[in-house]
């Protein structure tokens, strides 16, 4: 990627108060993107917004801040007119926001099922009603979509459901964005700084997930980062309606 190479580009992330969201806001931005940030409404995230804030802001790019609960629909689509009215566009949408759950099925309450789906799947649907127009009436636009290695492996529940619909509704909407607008998928695998909340769940995934890669390894916030920003260059131009895994070699499929 060229040095700002994303000058006078708009990003709306969605869930990046922290974590990979706010990896990626940042990185977008240090590639001169200006940045939407978006998370839940919570006091619990007030000043862990007001800090991602003023980090983006000092990077010298232009940068706001809208909460919304990516699970109403309501919300989700008056953040996607607030930041529109702000910029007067969005061209690049990363629906980045997707709460974990595996609960088995037969276990699972109905409003965890509503909620994990809601977020992780049907929020893409309300967003890309609400920002596509406005990136073909531009004549550009990048979204990507993060799916996960839970789609690839049938006992992660309805967050495997989830980001499973995530791949599939991505090639859907790869033939209705074009010609003018890109929509792409990423996969990541375990990834390394996540891996003590995952231990809370299953003390030996992460020892167990690292022997399946051929590559002995997890990826890292920045590194599935610098896809999502690489997948929004020029570069990429020709390439829609795919999914880029990125877990290692992790969940290549073995009998």
């Amino acid at each position: 990627m060229k040095e700002k190479s994303l000058q006078g580009k708009i990003a709306l992330v969605t869930g990046s108060y922290r974590n990979l969201g706010l990896v990626t806001a940042e990185t977008l931005a240090s590639y001169g993107a200006s940045i939407v940030l978006n998370d839940i409404d919570h006091p619990d995230l007030e000043e862990i917004g007001k800090q991602a804030l003023e980090r983006i802001n000092g990077m010298g790019v232009q940068a706001i801040a809208i909460p919304a609960d990516m699970s109403k629909s309501d919300q989700v689509r008056a953040m996607c007119h607030s930041a529109i009215q702000h910029f007067g566009k969005v061209d690049i949408l990363v629906n980045n926001a997707g709460p974990f759950n595996m609960d088995p099925y037969l276990s699972l309450r109905e409003e965890i099922y509503d909620l994990v789906m809601d977020v992780n799947l049907k929020a893409i649907y309300l967003t890309s009603q609400e920002i596509i127009p406005i990136m073909k009436s531009h004549g550009w636009g990048r979204i990507v979509n993060m799916s996960a290695g839970s789609a690839y492996v049938r006992d992660h529940s309805v967050y495997g459901l989830a980001k499973y619909g995530v791949q599939f509704i991505t090639e859907e909407l790869a033939l209705e964005a074009g010609p003018e607008v890109t929509v792409n998928a990423i996969a990541p695998g375990q990834i390394y700084e996540s891996l003590p909340d995952i231990n809370k769940l299953d003390p030996t995934f992460g020892e167990r997930y690292t022997a399946k890669s051929p590559l002995r390894t997890l990826v890292t916030r920045k590194e599935v980062a610098a896809l999502i920003a690489s997948i929004c260059t020029p570069a990429y131009d020709k390439v829609t309606g795919s999914i880029f895994k990125i877990d290692a070699g992790a969940e290549i499929w073995r009998f």
